[in-house]
């Protein structure tokens, strides 16, 4: 089965989840001149969408029964398989030539099985989790990672240009998740020693916005110190990404480093931290949030 080139004006697309970086990433695409067709759980959420032009459907099924290439970034793989296999999913209102793309961060076994579930519709699949965070998704500035056959992904990519500015074919179905596990481990324990050292130098009296002047430009420096730095000195922890995301990803990444007899202490340990922070009631403040663990592991009480 041929896939047809993304192309403004002709190819309609269809957006499923509008949260946090789902209306922004389907935001670029129609700036583009893309038409789109949106769903979310939650009405309210498309609304900044439906303003701008695009045409609101009751399910992913119906996303799908108006679109050539479907995208969706929700929650958890449950939401993926809802969304894409489920009765009313998009997989069921695709014909022949369709695509699927699932930028969520999720298995990349239900990567495959939807994959494989598509193909034997002739519709083609894609795995593209992405990484940037909201202001990546606001900026167009993701990083994105891709799992596919070769003739799919390049079909999409017209698409993928208007969200980011990196773009990779990592390899078959499930490639693109695989390779987002790799982004989370390094996230993880990177995000310990932003807070940590943060911590460090406010309890030694530092001007927390001074010391990041010196450490942000050297061999210290991090996308995580530079943009989530700056928020944990304001105490501002709004989400970019949810705490209870990150855990859901990192649980991925150790159940796959099981399967794959490796041993990730760091990144044990650092799940664990964020389960604390879910405990103490943060799970929907964003991922910097881990300071506020690490804070009351010291007891030191500041104002969350």
């Amino acid at each position: 089965m041929p896939f047809t080139k993304a192309e403004p004006g002709k190819t309609r697309v269809g957006w499923i989840g509008l949260g946090v970086m789902g209306r922004w990433m389907c935001q670029h695409v129609m700036s583009k001149g893309y038409s789109a067709t949106v769903y979310n759980r939650t009405r309210d959420k498309a609304q900044p969408l439906l303003d701008l032009g695009a045409a609101w459907a009751d399910s992913p099924k119906a996303v799908a029964e108006r679109s050539d290439v479907i995208f969706a970034i929700v929650g958890f793989p449950k939401d993926v398989r809802e969304v894409f296999l489920g009765p009313n999913g998009a997989l069921a209102g695709s014909r022949p030539g369709c695509i699927l793309v699932d930028m969520t961060t999720s298995e990349p076994s239900l990567a495959r099985e939807i994959y494989d579930a598509a193909k034997a519709k002739g519709v083609g699949s894609v795995d593209a989790p992405v990484s940037g965070g909201d202001v990546g998704a606001r900026e167009a500035r993701l990083s994105i990672m891709v799992g596919g056959d070769a003739e799919v992904v390049e079909a999409v990519r017209p698409l993928f240009e208007c969200m980011g500015k990196t773009v990779v074919h990592q390899g078959g179905p499930g490639a693109g998740q695989h390779t987002k596990m790799v982004n989370q481990i390094l996230i993880a324990t990177n995000m310990i020693g932003v807070c940590e050292a943060l911590l460090y130098g406010y309890k030694a009296g530092l001007d927390l916005n001074t010391v990041l002047q010196s450490v942000g430009g050297g061999a210290a420096a991090s996308w995580s110190l530079n943009n989530l730095g700056p928020r944990i000195i304001q105490r501002n922890f709004e989400p970019g990404f949810f705490v209870e995301h990150f855990i859901k990803d990192m649980g991925i990444a150790l159940a796959e480093a099981e399967r794959m007899n490796l041993c990730l202490p760091g990144l044990a340990l650092a799940k664990q931290l964020y389960e604390a922070v879910r405990a103490q009631g943060f799970g929907r403040k964003g991922t910097h949030a881990l300071m506020i663990a690490l804070e009351r592991l010291s007891n030191i009480q500041r104002t969350a």
